[in-house]
């Protein structure tokens, strides 16, 4: 896939230069944390991780261990974040959300609906020689009922490839008579189908569901489900059609209104800088009619927001 992220390899990259600037930056009195992000925001998470050996070769410190000791608050959270590999990432986050003060939904919803196959694979993998535990026990232990049964599915990594074309009515009428079209529910059929097709293949599912039932799959699902499992449907289906859009749309609902969900706003920023920022942009500004850049630069402050607009490169209005 061709990397529609912001943030590009450096040219004429020099790990132990890099090193050597945040090592200045942070020595002494006082830090230059413009100095760090300007640095930061422009190399990717590869060339982070040689600055980070480097570091630790010329100084015998650990790059990560003073950023934590020299910055404080969301602008540290930003930093912090930026200097974890993907894949690490993921788990970290993953873990968090299950182990934390009561499971944070919202996180296992947004890694397991947005990732691919493979990648949940590795998630999976890198969780259990982390940890030494499994994510679906993990999971299964913190969720219940049909959100915790779409939950392990996403888990399997096994989502087909390609599309079935003499699948794509009986599966669009399969989830009509088990919603539109009975009285009551049936949840799993919405859970198999959702967690098991490729998205090629839902997309068309999707087009030959509306010509049946006269209702777009995402209105169905907000009248015949709700709270948890609503919320996971509705990202797997949004995924299915564009990954760009739900996170445009991931990003909008946590700054929009009083108060800005930072966790979120990290996390989008940080995890899809090197994948399809742009894209996200670029849908952000069609739906919303406005920037990406202006929201964030409206909603936040300080070294934070400055690291968070280099991330964003860009205005779109």
């Amino acid at each position: 896939m061709a990397n529609r992220g912001t943030i590009k390899p450096h040219h004429n990259f020099d790990a132990s230069a890099d090193a050597n600037v945040l090592y200045k930056a942070m020595k002494g009195l006082g830090t230059d944390e413009d100095a760090i992000l300007q640095l930061l925001t422009a190399r990717t998470n590869l060339q982070r991780q040689e600055i980070k050996e480097s570091y630790k070769t010329l100084f015998g410190k650990d790059l990560v261990d003073d950023l934590k000791g020299e910055l404080g608050g969301k602008f540290e959270t930003l930093i912090v974040a930026l200097m974890t590999p993907p894949l690490a990432y993921d788990v970290t986050a993953l873990r968090n959300a299950i182990k934390g003060a009561g499971t944070y939904e919202k996180v296992l919803i947004e890694i397991l609906a947005s990732r691919t196959a493979n990648q949940v694979k590795d998630i999976v993998a890198a969780y259990r020689q982390e940890y030494d535990a499994s994510l679906e026990e993990d999971v299964c232990g913190d969720t219940s009922g049909h959100f915790q049964r779409l939950l392990v599915i996403l888990l399997q990594g096994n989502r087909m490839t390609g599309v079935q074309t003499g699948e794509i009515e009986a599966d669009a009428q399969a989830l009509f008579k088990a919603g539109e079209e009975k009285f009551g529910t049936d949840e799993q059929a919405f859970v198999t189908m959702l967690g098991n097709r490729s998205a090629a293949h839902l997309r068309k599912v999707f087009d030959a569901y509306m010509k049946i039932s006269g209702y777009e799959i995402e209105e169905s699902i907000k009248r015949e489900t709700s709270g948890n499992l609503e919320e996971l449907l509705l990202a797997v289906v949004k995924c299915a059609r564009s990954v760009p859009v739900y996170f445009a749309e991931t990003l909008y609902t946590a700054m929009k209104g009083a108060g800005t969900d930072d966790d979120t706003l990290i996390r989008v920023m940080v995890t899809r800088s090197e994948v399809d920022l742009m894209d996200i942009r670029k849908d952000f500004r069609r739906l919303f009619s406005g920037s990406l850049h202006s929201m964030i630069k409206g909603d936040t402050s300080g070294d934070y927001r400055k690291a968070l607009l280099l991330l964003c490169a860009g205005d779109d209005e």
